[in-house]
């Protein structure tokens, strides 16, 4: 049953903040929206009508709060905060605005290093036989272009063997029923692709097995483990591989000055992409390969090498198509 709120001046500035919090669907989104739109309104006062709220006291909260923050931080929260003060006006209550003095910051450029196609081809040539779970995990990661966490997530009958290809719930998927609790089938699924020396692999990989997830563990879960039934293969008992041990198997094979030295699992993703920029694919193409949603976000990731970069200045040395 709907709560209803007291109209204009009576709403308080947390019954405002838990009326918001209520209207969100995603968990993640709740959680998250909950640390910001809860800190700003237990230093706000909780019992203050929300209309007596200036807009610089807003600011204020921010700033003292996140204000030497990460980038990123602060425009989380900041977000978060302009997502409950833009929802109290949609709603016609009196309340404060996000000031336009606390900007949101640009994010900074991304320091993931970018792995030559040179080095991730040798590292997915190793012979021995037990990286293969590793092997065809790194390889998916490169040519799909996935977060680390889709690919991990996906289950055998989900997967196109045919077309190669498989759907997955993307960063940020948008649901499609309003409830919470929703499973990864309630929300909107987007594609994508795997190449042939994927699909070899990965038919060596799953061995007759036809349900349960892509990419499991060694070893059966412990007692202690509590796993759902989605997360556990019903042929061999064997648990998901989750993305904590993806990154170690990772490390172990790549870690030049001890565990933690290795590479990233993310930078099989940003890779990917920068090696499709200096091929000549367009921006569109990349954000449809990587499904990113704006512009911004593929362009921070695409960071040319050197030798791309000197390739493309001889273009312009005067007379070189006559020598």
């Amino acid at each position: 049953m709907p709560v209803l709120l007291p109209p204009g001046k009576a709403l308080t500035v947390r019954t405002a903040a838990d009326a918001f919090l209520d209207s969100l669907i995603n968990p993640d989104t709740i959680r998250n929206y909950g640390i910001a739109v809860g800190k700003i309104a237990e230093h706000l006062g909780e019992a203050r009508p929300l209309a007596a709220v200036a807009d610089d006291e807003i600011g204020g909260a921010l700033e003292l709060l996140w204000g030497s923050s990460a980038v990123n931080s602060w425009n989380a929260r900041r977000g978060a905060v302009l997502s409950w003060t833009g929802w109290c006006a949609e709603r016609g209550y009196d309340g404060p605005a996000v000031p336009a003095w606390a900007k949101r910051m640009p994010p900074p450029d991304s320091d993931t290093p970018v792995r030559s196609k040179m080095a991730i081809d040798r590292l997915m040539a190793r012979r021995a036989v037990h990286l293969l779970l590793e092997k065809t995990l790194w390889r998916m990661l490169y040519v799909a272009c996935a977060r680390c966490e889709e690919i991990l997530d996906v289950n055998i009958e989900e997967l196109d063997l045919a077309g190669r290809r498989w759907p997955v719930k993307s960063k940020g998927a948008q649901p499609k029923v309003r409830r919470r609790g929703a499973s990864r089938a309630d929300y909107v699924l987007e594609t994508v692709f795997w190449d042939a020396g994927t699909a070899r692999l990965l038919s060596r990989l799953l061995k007759g097995r036809t349900r349960g997830p892509v990419f499991v563990t060694h070893r059966r879960a412990g007692p202690g483990k509590v796993l759902s039934a989605r997360d556990v293969c019903p042929d061999t008992g064997l648990a998901r591989l989750s993305y904590g041990q993806a990154r170690v198997l990772l490390d172990q094979q790549t870690a030049h000055a001890g565990p933690g030295t290795g590479w990233d699992l993310h930078e099989y993703r940003h890779s990917s992409l920068t090696h499709l920029g200096e091929q000549g694919a367009s921006e569109l193409m990349l954000m449809a390969k990587s499904r990113h949603k704006k512009v911004e976000n593929v362009r921070r990731y695409f960071k040319p090498s050197a030798e791309a970069i000197a390739d493309l200045t001889s273009l312009l040395a005067p007379g070189d198509a006559r020598r």
